[in-house]
């Protein structure tokens, strides 16, 4: 048995190397940590316990015969963080570059498998050069494995993709799939054809970083969610963001005690939004003066800023926040933001996050660009999502809700739970100043000074209409509160629909405006 244990020993030692030590040297030396120091940091100290660390390749074209390395190019498993299961895979660049084999993909799929099974997050660790070419269409086939588990666990489990050095080609699809994408500064890229297939296919000059980099992908294309400084603050956030999250879609979130008074009010809300309709002021303000102390954790923070959506906790309770952002385009919805939008709203519905909405919003953006670009699909998602939404649905009407975005912003019209507003709230088709001058066009027409007398108007119909109690007056809005308690209501109002029961209709699926 001795000796059977010796062979034991060795063949973990070499699992353990990996590429071995020059490779892993030449890993930190581009700043990254390897495929195991990773794990170290996303878990709970020994909690982690890996599967199939002795799986190997099967290929023997090009070579690779003679190269066989247990583990194949990740490394796969369970641990916990802050004491609760993940499953969890590390792709280990210093094994093939870490690209992706028959092997490495039968690997990945176990665990998201599993991770089914018994109801617990996936969390993927993706550092690697693509499909193993040298493989041909089984590593092709894979790929499709892998993508076709991340769409059966979705909305089952939450899925966490960090993108930790290259992601090219297909491989960039499984973490498009899943539920957040993390980003590191100058170390992630993701695109599906590289600089050099650019260059020769459009002709286009550009970098790694400016095509595919975490600053692009934060701002401008949306794919990731969250970007970071550095490896270690990047896996800090992974843990930090599930805190937030259930295992799966029959739990609830978890429930957590701050320490911060649900009675606690706030007169400084009293001054935040502006007597002049047309001043912008920042919603983090109000988001974070509402919520538990230094709860609000935002996602997409770079993306569409038109609009925020992230998580919180509410009385210690998990929940999804949205909110319009006045400080960026007046607030305004447009395509990029519906569809942020849409996404987060869908997340939190699946995963039994209570949606706390706070409304400032002139409306839909206009302009060619907008119209041709399809913001009334787009805008659609928005909308469809809250409609779909069968989640605790909480809403606060600071200022402007005009138009069809009135609609959309989880009005009581589509299914809002608590609606309430400040006393600042004016809900109407458009702008007492449009309004005005479409109602009275001929009079405005034939005045000595039409300038003046759109102005005089405006103040009649501000009076007259911009309020929220001709809504209030017709039930569409549940109260019109001090801002000072809007805290204090809005815990009450969850804790009262936390056993919130709705339904949609039978279906398989319904038929989202994509």
């Amino acid at each position: 048995m001795n000796d059977r244990l010796d062979e034991l020993r060795r063949r973990e030692a070499e699992a353990l190397e990996g590429g071995g030590p020059e490779r892993q040297q030449a890993q930190h030396e581009r700043g990254k940590l390897t495929a195991r120091e990773r794990l170290d940091l996303l878990l709970d100290p020994g909690s982690f316990v890996e599967l199939d660390r002795f799986v190997t390749h099967r290929s023997h074209e090009f070579g690779l015969g003679e190269r066989r390395i247990p583990g194949d190019g990740v490394v796969t498993g369970h641990g916990t963080v802050d004491g609760r299961t993940v499953w969890v895979f590390s792709q280990d660049f210093t094994v093939f570059g870490g690209s992706l084999s028959e092997a490495h993909a039968e690997k990945i799929c176990k665990v998201v498998d599993l991770a089914l099974k018994t109801g617990h997050p996936v969390v993927g660790l993706n550092d690697s050069g693509g499909a193993r070419i040298q493989e041909g269409v089984a590593s092709l086939g894979g790929y499709a494995e892998l993508f076709l588990r991340n769409t059966l666990a979705s909305g089952v489990v939450p899925q966490v993709s960090a993108i930790l050095g290259p992601c090219a080609g297909g491989a960039v699809y499984s973490p498009a799939i899943t539920d957040f994408v993390c980003m590191v500064e100058g170390l992630s890229y993701m695109f599906v054809t590289g600089p050099n297939v650019v260059k020769t296919v459009t002709h286009e000059e550009v970098s790694f970083d400016d095509l595919g980099g975490a600053t692009v992908h934060g701002e401008k294309s949306g794919v990731s969610h969250f970007t970071f400084p550095d490896e270690a603050a990047c896996l800090d956030g992974i843990r930090r963001l599930l805190s937030y999250l259930p295992a799966n879609n029959r739990e609830d979130p978890p429930v957590v005690d701050t320490g911060d008074e649900p009675d606690r009010r706030s007169p400084g809300l009293r001054q935040v939004v502006p007597e002049n309709p047309n001043k912008p002021y920042d919603m983090h303000a109000v988001v974070g003066e509402v919520v538990d102390r230094a709860s609000f954790l935002e996602v997409h923070a770079d993306y569409a800023k038109n609009l925020m959506v992230g998580f919180a906790r509410l009385g210690g309770r998990s929940v999804g926040v949205v909110a319009n952002q006045p400080a960026v385009l007046a607030g305004v919805l447009d395509i990029d933001a519906s569809l942020k939008g849409a996404r987060f709203v869908r997340f939190c519905d699946a995963f039994n996050l209570p949606l706390l909405t706070f409304e400032d919003v002139p409306g839909f953006l206009p302009g060619t660009g907008q119209e041709w670009g399809g913001i009334i699909k787009h805008g659609a998602k928005l909308l469809y999502a809250y409609c779909e939404a069968t989640v605790p649905k909480l809403t606060v009407i600071l200022r402007k809700a005009y138009g069809g975005a009135y609609d959309v912003m989880s009005s009581k019209h589509i299914r809002g739970d608590l609606n309430l507003a400040w006393p600042s709230a004016e809900i109407a088709v458009m702008g007492p100043k449009g309004a005005v001058e479409i109602l009275w066009k001929r009079e405005i027409a034939e005045a000595e000074d039409p300038e003046s007398r759109v102005e005089e108007l405006t103040a009649e119909y501000r009076e007259r209409f911009a309020h929220p109690y001709v809504a209030a007056e017709r039930g569409y809005l549940d109260d019109v509160i001090d801002p000072a308690d809007t805290r204090f209501r809005l815990i009450a109002g969850l804790e009262a629909l936390h056993q919130k029961r709705d339904a949609n209709p039978p279906r398989k699926h319904g038929n989202i405006p994509l």
